[in-house]
Order: structure tokens, then C-alpha cells, then sequence
């Protein structure tokens, strides 16, 4: 697996050493690792991103099954070691294509290559043992312990199991965790403004990309969506370079379609990096009205101002502005509010799989004040009539339908219209949380 100079199972350690040694987050080190390398072949920056994002996706399972076969423990191994063994545990189990003493031979060959040549033969002994003993390995038992048993064997921290067993019971939290390991697919949205969805797919097809339209009774609403694979890399398609079609995931489309913006409306998208949803409800108004997407900084913004350039719309603008400080030039002025707002992110486990490592109780505990915080700020900018939209993109009770009750009696001046929690294994889409609220209309 190596290209020129370029080892391709070296990038995939230095991805792992930036996300779990450095604390970088997963999907923009490997996006970033891809960009730089795209002269690799297809195969290659396949075989790089599954090995990186899989490690990390099954870290507690590898470390389970590295503590059975190694005398030194995983928490006490030097991190580049414990690295290079994770990865070669994970091609040994789930990477059939790669013959077990290439795995094994190329961890060796790392391992000294990063200076650890003393440590080979350790490196070699643990993986030889694993390769030779996974049929036999033996898991925690769900009938003895399911928290346990389940956090190993879908390697998610126990106490989202627990949280999750005690939100939604067993069943339920079995079939999240399975669908967590699940490959995320990738869905766009024609850019309706520019193209019709037939014509989108024309283009795909033109382009030698696979795009499958989403079935409209599953997911009524959603008849400019498609599923596509095949392609080498988006930024590879020109259709993607003239902002014909946005990446957007079903759950997070759904954002506008309850919003249901009319012709002529001024929308706030509060927290709206990198504005998906707001471009999606400037695409809904046809060329007119107008939508201000916001966020905190103006790194996000400028990352907005990219995808308004791409779409080339010209009715929506970005800007700075903390959503947590009351902004007195946008009281009761918006149609439309948008509060997709910081969260926990476990409904996105599919593709940010770190989210679950960095997580904690007390974290959920913070980010729920925090959004009650700029709920409570940003209500004042809906006009008597208009719409208030809170989502999250997560599946965290206390976040979600607590949240969404909680605002319902602090803000008696809103009426909450619709509710909506998703869970990733019913469809396509991530976890996603949706609450619509309409301000109530002002006596006299």
C-alpha cells in the first residue's frame, strides 16, 4: 500500500496520533490528509480512510482484544505503539482483503521506521498472537452485563449505553449502537435554484457518478435528494465546483422543509456554519426575501461565504455574530428563526466517531445550559406569527425533547407545533432532533 514515497499505513498513523494523542477531530484530519494526498488512487485513500476512520470507530473493542493478548496494557503502551497495534488489530478482524502477515510485517516495519525498532519484536509477538487467537477471543456477556457487553462489543463508552438503555430501553439502544458502526451515506440536495433534480442527475450520470433518488413515500418532501457513490472525490466533480447540488444529510434537510419558508421572508439561521440549512432556506425562497446566516466566528463565517459563493445565491448573506448576545436590530424582525444549536453530536456518530471519546456526562450537562442560554436570546428575534426551529444533532433526551418542554414553559408567548426525534436506524439520516414553535400573535 504505498504510492512513490508516500506509505500510505503511515498517514493513517498520523491521523490516529492527531485525533486520540492531540485531540484533533477525526473527520477533519482525514478530510485534510485527503486533500493533500489526492494523487493517490482510488484504492489507496479508500483503504486509508477505512483503516483511520475504522480504528477509531472500534478503539474499545481493539483495546479489549490488545489487553487480552498483550502483557502490557493498552493505557501503558507508548502512544505510537499503541497506534500501530490498534490498526494492525483492526485489518486483522475486519479487513479480509489484507492477508493477516501483511498486517503483521507492515506494523513491524512502522514500529521502526518511528524509532521504536526496539519494540518490533513486541509489536510482532502481540499481532502474531492476535491474528492466531481472534477465533477464540471471548466477549463480555449481555445476559451477565449488556452495558458492558454492548460497549465492547460496539465500542461506545458505557455510560452513553447506560444513558441511552435508560432514555429509550434495550431494543431500541441496540439497534442505535448497530447503525453507529453503520457507513454513513453520502446525500445531496439539488441546488433547485440553479437546476432541476432531473437535470442533477443527467449531470451525475454524465460524470460517471451512481445517484439513486430518495424514495419519496420513506421521505416525503425530499424529491431533489439523491444517494450517490462512485465517484473518486467531490471536489473532482464539476457539477459539485458550479454549486449545482449541496452535501447535506436527510435528517439536517429536513430543517427547512419544517421551517417552510414563504416567498419574501426574512430568515435567521443562528448558529449556521457551514450553512446548509440556511442556503437550503434561500433556495426555498426563490430569489426573494432574504436569509442571514450567522455564527461566532469569522472563520465560520468565511466558511459560509464559501458555500454562498459556490451555490451562487444572492439572497442570503453571512455574519459574525454571537448567537449567546442579544443583537437589539433583530428583535421581532424574522420570519423564520433557525437555532440548530451546539450539542452533543451522538446522533452524527457515523461520521465524527470520535464524538463519543470526547463526550462526557458533565458535557451534556453544560451544553444543555448553554442552549437554553441562546434559546432564551435568540426567541426575541421571531416576529408575532413567525416560526421558531430548534434542532440538534443528537439523540441526548435532556437536549432534545427536555429542552424543547423546558422552552414551552418559559416562553408561554410560543405554542410548540411539532416535535420530531430521529434515530439513525430508522433511515438514511443521522440522529436529529427537531422542535417547531410559532410565536404566539400579540393581543390587540
Amino acid at each position: 500500500m504505498t504510492t512513490d514515497s508516500v506509505n500510505t499505513r503511515e498517514l493513517i498513523l498520523e491521523i490516529l496520533l492527531e485525533v486520540t494523542e492531540r485531540g484533533q477531530y477525526s473527520h477533519l484530519v482525514i478530510r485534510s490528509v485527503l486533500e493533500k494526498y489526492q494523487y493517490l488512487d482510488k484504492r489507496e485513500r479508500a483503504f486509508l480512510t477505512r483503516v483511520a476512520e475504522g480504528t477509531i470507530q472500534r478503539q474499545i473493542e481493539l483495546d479489549y482484544i490488545l489487553d487480552q493478548f498483550s502483557k502490557v496494557k493498552v493505557r501503558k503502551m507508548k502512544p505510537v505503539i499503541r497506534a500501530i497495534l490498534r490498526m494492525g488489530v483492526y485489518q486483522l478482524k475486519y479487513m479480509d482483503s489484507v492477508p493477516a502477515s501483511a498486517a503483521c510485517n507492515e506494523a513491524v516495519k512502522l514500529a521502526k521506521k518511528k524509532g521504536f525498532g526496539q519494540l518490533s519484536g513486541f509489536v510482532n509477538g502481540v499481532l502474531r498472537g492476535v491474528s492466531r487467537g481472534l477465533d477464540q477471543l471471548t466477549y463480555p456477556k449481555e445476559s451477565v452485563d449488556a452495558v458492558k457487553a454492548w460497549s465492547v462489543c460496539y465500542s461506545m463508552p458505557e455510560w452513553i449505553v447506560a444513558q441511552w438503555i435508560g432514555d429509550y430501553g434495550k431494543e431500541r439502544t441496540k439497534e442505535i449502537l448497530a447503525a453507529s458502526l453503520l457507513e454513513a451515506p453520502i446525500t445531496v440536495r439539488a441546488n433547485l435554484e440553479r437546476i432541476t433534480p432531473e437535470a442533477l442527475a443527467e449531470r451525475f450520470k454524465e460524470e460517471g457518478v451512481t445517484a439513486v433518488p430518495l424514495d419519496t413515500e420513506k421521505y416525503p418532501g425530499l424529491s431533489y435528494a439523491y444517494t450517490i457513490f462512485g465517484f473518486d472525490h467531490l471536489n473532482g466533480l464539476s457539477s459539485f465546483k458550479e454549486g449545482l447540488f449541496y452535501v447535506q444529510d436527510i435528517s439536517s434537510m429536513m430543517v427547512a422543509e419544517y421551517a417552510a419558508p414563504k416567498e419574501g421572508d426574512h430568515c435567521i439561521d443562528v448558529c449556521a456554519a457551514p450553512g446548509g440549512k440556511s442556503i437550503h432556506l434561500a433556495e426555498k425562497l426563490r430569489g426573494t426575501g432574504h436569509v442571514e446566516a450567522r455564527d461566532v466566528s469569522e472563520q465560520k463565517v468565511a466558511l459560509i461565504d464559501e458555500n454562498i459563493k459556490r451555490c451562487r445565491l444572492t439572497n442570503i448573506t453571512a455574519k459574525c455574530q454571537d448567537a449567546t448576545v442579544l443583537d437589539e436590530t433583530s428583535v421581532r424582525t424574522a420570519d423564520v428563526l433557525i437555532a440548530d444549536l451546539p450539542c452533543s453530536g451522538l446522533g452524527v456518530l457515523r461520521r465524527k466517531t470520535d464524538i463519543k471519546y470526547r463526550m462526557n456526562p458533565e458535557g451534556e450537562e453544560s451544553l444543555v445550559a448553554l442552549q437554553r442560554q441562546i434559546l432564551s436570546v435568540v426567541c426575541e428575534y421571531v416576529k408575532p406569527g413567525g416560526t421558531l426551529i430548534y434542532s440538534t444533532c443528537t439523540i441526548h433526551t435532556a437536549e432534545n425533547e427536555g429542552n424543547a418542554r423546558w422552552f414551552e414553559q418559559t416562553h408561554p408567548e410560543f405554542a410548540l407545533d411539532t416535535m420530531r426525534q430521529m434515530f439513525p436506524e430508522e433511515h438514511l439520516g443521522d440522529g436529529f432532533f427537531i422542535a417547531k414553535f410559532k410565536r404566539k400573535q400579540d393581543n390587540g
